[in-house]
């Protein structure tokens, strides 16, 4: 579910101005950027009547193979979450591979930009959405430099980034720069409703005015869930936080377990969640590291355990 064209109306109207060939659109994780951005690429290969403010119809042919992922003229680059063996990365990188095919040796990469865009477009226009621009290696944007100030068959970048600061100045100036702020909780619960779901109190909470959190409803439901059932396992007893444990280790997800199991806590003392903070981040160093998962989830119920003072 994307929620940008009712949370962020203003950042899609001055991207509807705008008549150059790159954006960059910040904004705190999970904020909606990637929302705003393919709405963007909806709006920019439209051919049905416009909404009020400029919006995609919805409804014809490109904004229907948008919502099926299936659009011929949208590319997302990202960082790779796992290595060409199938293993989590241990660190977040786009490398030249994925701009360019003769550099991807291992062949991680279906679809490279610069490939991409000697294409023309299927139909209006060409969109390469860059979700993560600060992980951009110098040799990357380098490679993207030319294909930026002359992108070919008029192709527009998007690049979707935390922090610019931590962007490559080389891709900073040559885009116009757009701020995703959060919207508010009245916001979020108006745009929950019209899109025919209960805008619970506790997600709400969770959001914290963040659109990108709410594209995923059974995912974050499931894993407040799971971190709600290892805390009331933990003051159980040692056998019933490890049953716990294994339970989310089976379950365990980095995208979202990490940030609901903080959330859980969040009502503890400061320095008991400053511990379990540092558990979760031990835990996390170690599946990062490739250590036993098993043993690596029971030493983290041990740790919270500790860190709760319950033992």
């Amino acid at each position: 579910m994307s929620l940008p064209t009712t949370l962020h109306p203003q950042v899609l109207e001055q991207a509807g101005a705008f008549g150059g060939n790159a954006l960059l659109l910040s904004g705190p994780a999970r904020v909606g950027k990637l929302g705003v951005a393919l709405a963007i690429a909806a709006a920019q290969n439209c051919s049905g009547p416009r909404g009020p403010g400029g919006e995609a119809c919805g409804a014809c042919p490109s904004c229907r193979a948008l919502s099926a992922r299936s659009h011929p003229d949208v590319l997302h680059v990202e960082p790779r979450a796992t290595t060409a063996t199938g293993k989590a990365a241990r660190r977040k990188l786009i490398p030249i591979g994925a701009i360019l095919e003769a550099r991807d040796k291992a062949h991680e990469f279906e679809v490279h930009v610069f490939e991409f865009l000697e294409v023309r477009p299927t139909h209006r226009r060409r969109v390469v959405i860059v979700n993560g621009a600060e992980y951009l290696g110098a040799e990357s944007a380098n490679a993207l430099l030319k294909l930026v100030e002359e992108p070919p068959h008029g192709a527009l970048f998007l690049f979707l980034a935390e922090d610019v600061r931590a962007v490559l100045p080389t891709i900073v100036s040559r885009s116009a720069r757009l701020g995703v702020t959060p919207a508010s909780d009245r916001a979020l619960e108006h745009a929950l409703t019209r899109a025919g779901h209960t805008p619970e109190p506790e997600l709400i909470e969770f959001a914290a005015g963040r659109a990108g959190v709410l594209d995923d409803l059974e995912k974050i439901r499931t894993a407040l869930q799971d971190a709600r059932d290892l805390g009331a396992a933990l003051p159980d007893g040692l056998l019933p936080a490890l049953e716990a444990a294994e339970a989310l280790e089976k379950r365990f997800d980095p995208a979202w377990h990490p940030e609901t199991l903080r959330f859980t806590w969040r009502h503890h003392p400061a320095h008991q969640r400053a511990r379990a903070d540092s558990a979760l981040d031990a835990l996390q160093g170690a599946l990062e590291a490739y250590a036993s998962p098993s043993l690596a989830f029971q030493v983290f119920a041990l740790a919270l355990r500790d860190a709760f003072e319950l033992t």
